[in-house]
């Protein structure tokens, strides 16, 4: 593969995809192996919708396993330990406290690799928009987000770095 980009995780993300990939690739792929065995075993193939339905979930099985492949290949581990960069700034892994200062709201936000991402959980990537802008910055500052609803101000209010 040429010039695949890196994906940005913690170590235990790394081994959740490796541990991942271990399951499909033993219990799971003899699990589909055995659902197409069984479909098989039921006569013409031509209509038997047991065994399109098996073999759809076996090329879904192996889509799942080439992607799990090319994130654990392709893993870059961000070690906290190993940055250089003052306790207050905004940098992968920070926890940052904001405040939108249009909405009067506070939200918290963890700034963690793309793989790891998860919004709803206050787990925002570092390559999001939040993420981008409030990257560097420090405790204090004020920054702007480009939203497709407009602008928006957001002032941190405390970064945590563990």
């Amino acid at each position: 593969m040429a010039n695949a980009s890196r994906f940005k995780m913690s170590q235990e993300r790394l081994d959740a995809l490796k541990d991942e990939l271990y399951y499909l690739e033993t219990v799971r792929e003899k699990e589909v192996s055995e659902l197409i065995k069984e479909a098989r075993s039921f006569g013409d193939l031509s209509e038997n919708s047991e065994y399109d339905e098996a073999k759809t979930e076996q090329g879904k099985l192996y889509s799942k396993i080439a992607e799990l492949k090319v994130l654990i290949e392709n893993a870059e581990i961000v070690d906290k330990a190993e940055q250089d960069v003052p306790k207050d700034t905004v940098t992968l892994g920070s926890i940052v406290k904001v405040l939108d200062i249009e909405e009067d709201a506070e939200d918290t936000y963890e700034i963690v690799g793309s793989q790891e991402a998860n919004p709803k959980d206050g787990r925002i990537s570092d390559d999001s928009p939040v993420g981008r802008a409030l990257h560097g910055h420090h405790s204090g500052d004020t920054v702007s987000v480009a939203a497709p609803a407009g602008e928006i101000r957001l002032q941190i209010l405390s970064v945590e770095n563990k």
